[in-house]
């Protein structure tokens, strides 16, 4: 099982562990987990998890400290894990369901960041998150973690094919939209855009992203910045637009903002 933690592993074993009560909670809330485990002395701990599993059938193991420091990749371990199906959907199937808010993210490589993403993204409403080209695989530990049960809610696509992945998401009527420093709309201007189905494009945390995705997306739009930063890395900017895209289309629908 510590294997898993493994990108080669979880691709040949269609598996991955999810680590932390977060995390088994949401594994356990929508049907993911296959099998828990527990520290030692930490079933009192985690006895509503275990019990909802024993409930539905899951195994559950009882692994010794130093086993659940082997299967841990944090320094101080939670003490509960699961194993659990991969998550990743089709691009094809998510825009059969007729999405009006995608994030989309190019060549991400922090798993932090693509788990904070995630997270971003199940809290203002997104219908799916879109990871394209070289990304970090969503399963990984780290990513897992910081989208705090949110990467089991949402569906995570991955492709490694930028372009015609962009391409099908423009086919499906979805207007995308390039997040730069000099876009042409500001984003407290950009509500009517916001109102229609749209996607967020993200780029690459160290380069951003590529000049022909900013090139061909339908809008390019700016985050006015007021202070002195310079700019705002991915969790920042990824925050602040969703946030604009759910309010207006919370106002639409004639729900709370």
């Amino acid at each position: 099982m510590a294997k898993l933690h493994r990108a080669a592993v979880r691709r040949d074993e269609k598996q991955f562990l999810a680590e932390g009560a977060n995390a088994v909670d949401a594994a356990l809330a929508t049907g993911r987990a296959r099998r828990l485990l527990v520290r030692d002395g930490d079933s009192d701990r985690h006895g509503a998890l275990l019990g909802r599993a024993e409930e539905a059938g899951i195994p559950v193991l009882r692994v010794t400290a130093r086993a659940a420091d082997k299967l841990s990749e944090t320094t101080t371990p939670p003490g509960v894990f699961a194993v659990c199906d991969l998550l990743t959907v089709r691009l094809a199937d998510v825009l059969a369901a007729r999405p009006r808010l995608l994030v989309v993210a190019v060549e991400p490589r922090e798993p932090g960041n693509v788990g904070t993403l995630i997270r971003c993204a199940d809290a203002m409403g997104a219908d799916a998150v879109i990871l394209l080209g070289d990304s970090v695989d969503p399963h990984n530990g780290k990513a897992v973690r910081a989208s705090a049960g949110s990467v089991f809610h949402i569906p995570v696509v991955r492709s490694a094919e930028v372009a015609s992945g962009l391409d099908l998401i423009g086919e499906a009527g979805i207007s995308t939209l390039a997040t730069t420093m000099d876009g042409e709309v500001g984003l407290d201007d950009a509500d009517d855009v916001l109102g229609e189905p749209h996607a967020w494009l993200f780029g690459n945390e160290a380069h951003g992203l590529p000049g022909d995705v900013v090139r061909d997306a339908v809008r390019r739009i700016r985050i006015p910045l007021r202070g002195r930063a310079e700019s705002l890395n991915l969790a920042a900017a990824s925050a602040i637009c969703l946030y604009a895209s759910a309010r207006v289309q919370a106002t639409r629908d004639g729900r709370p903002g």
